[in-house]
C-alpha cells in the first residue's frame, strides 16, 4: 500500500503533533507556536493536554500515530529526555509506514550538533551511553534514537537564534482550511 493510501485510512485525530523538552521551549517558543496553531483552528497535540488518569508514554505515541503532521522542536536539552528522543523513533515510524510529513525547528542549536550528536546532543548520548553500558537502557534502543537523530537533521527545517515572532506569522499561509501539508510552510 502507498504511503498516501495508507496515512488515508489511518484516524487523524490531530493534525500536527509538537515534539519538544518541555523546561526548554514549553513557556516560549512552543506555547507561541502552539497558540498559532489554535488560532488558525488546527488540531494540534501539545503533552500538558492530556486526560487524567492517562498513562503519558502511551499516549503520547498514540497521539503521534493520529497526528498528520510531527513538528520536532530541537533544544539544548532536547536529547537529554528518553521520553524525547522515544517519540522521534516513533515520529519516524510513522513517517515511514504512514508518510506522515516531519518538520524540524533547530531553536537555540546548531543542526549539526544533532546530525553529529555533538555539543549538548553529544554530552546527552555519552550519559545515555553509560546506562546503556550499566545494562539500563539497551543497546537497540539508544542505537534506534541516534538513527533517529541522524534522520531528523538531514530534514531541512528551520533555524531560530534570535527572536521566534518572526518565525510564528509565516508558518501558516493564509487559507488554514487548505490541506494541512500545504497549510505549514517552509518553502512549501
Amino acid at each position: 500500500m502507498s504511503s498516501s493510501s495508507a496515512s488515508s485510512v489511518r484516524p487523524i485525530k490531530y493534525e500536527v503533533f509538537l515534539s519538544f523538552r518541555g523546561p526548554d521551549t514549553r513557556s516560549n517558543f512552543t506555547s507561541h507556536l502552539y497558540g498559532t496553531l489554535r488560532r488558525f483552528g488546527i488540531p494540534t497535540f501539545i503533552d500538558d493536554r492530556l486526560e487524567r488518569g492517562e498513562e503519558i508514554e502511551p499516549a503520547i505515541l498514540r497521539a503521534i500515530e493520529d497526528s498528520r503532521i510531527s513538528v520536532i522542536i530541537f533544544s539544548k536539552d532536547y536529547a537529554s529526555s528518553s521520553y524525547c528522543l522515544d517519540e522521534l523513533v516513533k515520529i519516524f515510524e510513522c513517517k515511514d509506514k504512514y508518510g506522515q510529513k516531519v518538520i524540524t525547528v533547530f531553536y537555540h542549536i546548531d543542526p549539526a550538533d544533532v546530525d553529529n550528536q555533538t555539543g549538548s546532543f553529544g554530552e546527552s548520548i555519552a550519559k545515555h551511553k553509560q546506562k546503556q553500558d550499566l545494562k539500563v537502557l539497551t543497546d537497540s534502543r539508544v542505537r534506534n534514537w541516534r538513527i533517529a537523530l541522524t534522520r531528523a537533521a538531514s530534514i531541512s527545517g528551520e533555524f531560530l537564534n534570535g527572536s521566534s515572532s518572526r518565525f510564528l506569522d509565516p508558518f501558516l499561509l493564509k487559507d488554514h482550511r487548505l490541506n494541512t501539508q500545504r497549510r505549514l510552510i517552509f518553502g512549501l
